[in-house]
Parts: C-alpha cells; structure tokens; sequence
C-alpha cells in the first residue's frame, strides 16, 4: 500500500534489481518499476509517514521518479513502464485526492514524459525554489503568497526525476535568480536538498549566487502521531515564504522597490 514496506524488500531492490545490468555485463536488463504512495500521510505516525527519495536515489542502477501533477504522473509512469531499466516511482499519497487540468497534449494515448528532465512550474526572477512532489505543491503555494504579498517573483522548478537529476536546469535558474531554496518534505541529514546543496558547491553555479542556499525540509524527527506535532513536522508555505525572507534579507525593500 505504501512505499514504507518496501523496507521489507529492499535487498531484492537495492541488491537484485539495481545491480543485475552491471554485474551481468550489460546482459540481463531488469525493465521493471516499484510504484506507490510515498512521503508524509496524515496521523498514521512515524513508521508510515516518510519520504523515501533520498534511500532510493542515493543507488546507482536505480532511476528515481516523482511526479507531482497529473501529467507528471502519466507521463512518467508510461516512460518508467517503457524503460529497459528498474524505476522507482514515488507517488504522493496526499496529492492523489488533488485534482489537475489536462492539456489535449496530455490526453493522448502517446503522452510520454523524459526521464531526467525537470519542469519549470512557475518563471520568477528574484529566488528559484527547486523541489519535487508534494514539495512542488508547497513551493507554489508560496510563491503565489510571496507574489501577491511582497512582489517577489519566484522561480519553481519541478524536478520529476530525483535519478538522474537534472541539474542543467537547476543551474540555468540560479544564473537567472542568484539565489535558491530546495523544498522537500524528507528529513535533512543526507536529503535531497543537500545533494542538491552539494552540486552547486561543486560547481560554477556556485559562483552565481548572492546568498547561501537555504534548504526547507521535513523536522528531523520520526513522525508524529498527533496531528498538531505532525503539522510541525512537515514544511509548508509559511516555511518557505520565512525561508525566502531570510534568503533575500535586506533585498527585499530593493525588490518592492522595482
């Protein structure tokens, strides 16, 4: 039901699935794709509430999908059916209830999305906000409040695909804005946001920002069972509009000023 009891067949995934192509020399491919709901639920506590984007990417062999609309869904879970090579794809449970508009490109039978490649949501000048999921929904929500409230104009990124990650996409955001937040709602200690974090160290990237990078995340506990600690658990716009203040800092008199 959940991708929380994949735990009990990790080894065939990690060691099986992910390592077969290799260790057979490029003779045995294994087309085969793990899809469920994934990431924070509502009050089912610590050991069914949880994001497994950073286990899963974190396996070479592995490609790591997780769409955040509609469109990502179809689109991606046709290219993950297809490829030759096994896909894990994370869906969000609290976004399945959430409806979407579909392009007439979207509604045809032959709609298929790339794997590895990211979307931009929403164009913005000021901050680029980089996230994946139920992130991407967080992360528009606030972008929408920061719009309307302070002028700021933010740059969404969808990443669809956590493995390969597109960070041409993500670099040519940052050479636009200066500045960047990733929103995620795993925990932060080797999350997505610090791989993210660490690519940008890593390259010239670097050299186009203004600020730090700030990393908006799930609080690094289990999660709770209670509803208003589990509120506290996971990110929401509120955190990203305080992480966009802190970011932008003393810019953001000059912003409104524009």
């Amino acid at each position: 039901m959940t991708f929380n009891f994949s735990m009990q067949a990790i080894d065939h995934i990690i060691n099986s699935a992910a390592k077969t192509f290799y260790m057979s020399a490029g003779t045995v491919p294994v087309p085969i794709v793990f899809r469920g709901p994934n990431g924070a639920a509502s009050s089912v506590a610590a050991q069914h509430s949880q994001c497994f984007g950073a286990w899963y990417s974190h396996c070479p062999g592995l490609k790591v999908l997780m769409p955040y609309s509609a469109e990502d869904a179809k689109g991606l879970l046709k290219a993950a059916i297809r490829d030759p090579d096994p896909v894990v794809m994370l869906e969000d449970e609290i976004m399945y209830g959430i409806p979407f508009p579909m392009s007439d490109e979207a509604q045809s039978k032959d709609f298929v999305l790339p794997i590895g490649k990211a979307k931009v949501e929403r164009e913005g000048r000021h901050i680029t906000l980089v996230c994946a999921g139920r992130g991407t929904d967080t992360a528009l929500k606030a972008a929408e409040q920061l719009a309307g409230s302070k002028g700021i104009e933010c740059e969404v990124v969808n990443l669809r695909t956590i493995r390969p990650m597109d960070f041409d996409t993500i670099a040519r955001s940052i050479a636009k804005t200066h500045h960047l937040i990733t929103v995620e709602q795993g925990w932060p200690q080797s999350g997505i946001g610090a791989e993210i974090c660490a690519r940008v160290m890593e390259s010239p990237s670097f050299f186009e920002l203004d600020a730090p990078v700030w990393r908006v995340c799930g609080a690094d506990v289990p999660m709770p069972y209670a509803r208003t600690l589990e509120a506290h658990a996971v990110p929401g716009p509120a955190d990203v509009v305080d992480a966009v203040t802190n970011v932008l800092g003393n810019k953001i008199s000059a912003v409104q000023a524009q």
